[in-house]
């Protein structure tokens, strides 16, 4: 239904899949060789011999008819095109390389082209229950990973053998992999907002960022926590902190439905504003999360501005950034309500001294 009222928006006769995740979403193949092609009336799914069985499985329930096709699949699209009469044809125009469309002007005589834009993104913004229970359980693996490897976080120790065994225990329990290069920045390290993992010894007194998370069945997780090494922070240290934290806590009580991605990033900001850290903070406040790590709706001042919806998936991540002294980043994944949010981490946000 999905597809056939974006056909009707777009006045199309027919819709190409060949985006792999949007792939995925409508038609639920996890594999890596497959094009969709959903007219009217039909749902086709067109792959070689090494995924019709793995196909058999998982696109046939979703009403699809698997095509197998070994050589040539542009060239079955276009016989299926003309056996359904197709004169219009929507393409994911955002994700559709220079040589793809070529190749789609060659194979497709006569089809005129329409642009779908973002229209998938929009479409995956919204989650149904199903692909949250498999968000929160990414979640709740990033937490236990994490638990796993406090015992490990101390003097000496490398940031790049902290992300490994990030990893390690990820995968441990259930996860594809990491959803992006694990951040472990410690020090003023912690001070670069993407500073992934490097050869970097661990110091005491200072601050040490893990921003990380998991895929699991294709869904991402994201979270970033601050930790203290040593005993012994300065005021300062524990100003940012909780500037951090009572900002992010802020912006998450503030989550429901109608609620705009602006209003929710001005009100993490202006609180880090009065604290006099405004220009520390330079990045957005969140995204949305799902198939892929960033996806809409962008929470922030530089994005467009959407009103949440019950069952998006967003990120909330403020920080800030003292170049020379460290930096500090609290996050969570959160869940819109229709009155309020569901937040899916586990981890303490209180400042732990390691």
């Amino acid at each position: 239904m999905k597809l056939n009222k974006i056909m009707d928006q777009k006045n199309a006769d027919a819709i190409l899949i060949t985006n792999m995740l949007n792939v995925r979403y409508f038609s639920g193949f996890t594999g890596t060789t497959g094009v969709v092609l959903a007219t009217g009336e039909k749902r086709y799914f067109i792959t070689d011999f090494r995924y019709t069985e793995q196909a058999d499985a998982q696109v046939v329930p979703n009403g699809f008819e698997v095509v197998r096709e070994d050589r040539q699949p542009l060239e079955r699209v276009a016989e299926l095109l003309k056996e359904n009469s197709v004169k219009r044809l929507a393409i994911e125009d955002t994700s559709v390389s220079l040589s793809q469309f070529r190749s789609f002007e060659k194979n497709f005589e006569g089809i005129d082209f329409v642009d779908l834009g973002d229209i998938f993104l929009r479409e995956r913004m919204i989650k149904t229950p199903e692909e949250i229970e498999i968000i929160r359980e990414a979640a709740r693996i990033t937490d236990e990973a994490f638990a796993a490897i406090k015992p490990l976080i101390k003097e000496g120790a490398v940031e790049k053998d902290l992300s490994t065994e990030l990893e390690y225990q990820m995968k441990k329990r259930g996860a594809d992999g990491p959803s992006f290069d694990i951040i472990v920045a410690s020090n003023y390290r912690s001070a670069m907002p993407h500073g992934v993992a490097s050869e970097k010894k661990l110091e005491s007194e200072g601050f040490v960022k893990f921003d990380f998370g998991c895929f699991y069945k294709g869904y991402a997780s994201d979270m970033t926590r601050t930790i203290y090494l040593g005993s012994n922070p300065t005021e300062k240290h524990l100003e940012v902190y909780n500037t951090v934290r009572e900002a992010q806590e802020l912006a998450v009580k503030s989550v429901k439905a109608g609620v705009t991605t602006r209003e929710l990033d001005r009100i993490a900001r202006e609180y880090i504003e009065g604290k006099g850290y405004g220009e520390y903070f330079a990045h957005g406040l969140g995204h949305g999360i799902g198939l892929q790590i960033h996806e809409y709706p962008g929470v922030s001042f530089k994005a467009e501005e959407i009103v949440l919806e019950e069952n998006m998936v967003i990120t909330i991540e403020p920080g800030i950034y003292l170049e020379g002294f460290g930096g500090v980043r609290i996050e969570d994944d959160i869940v819109v309500k229709r009155d309020g949010y569901e937040i899916l981490n586990g981890t303490t946000k209180d400042l732990v001294k390691l």
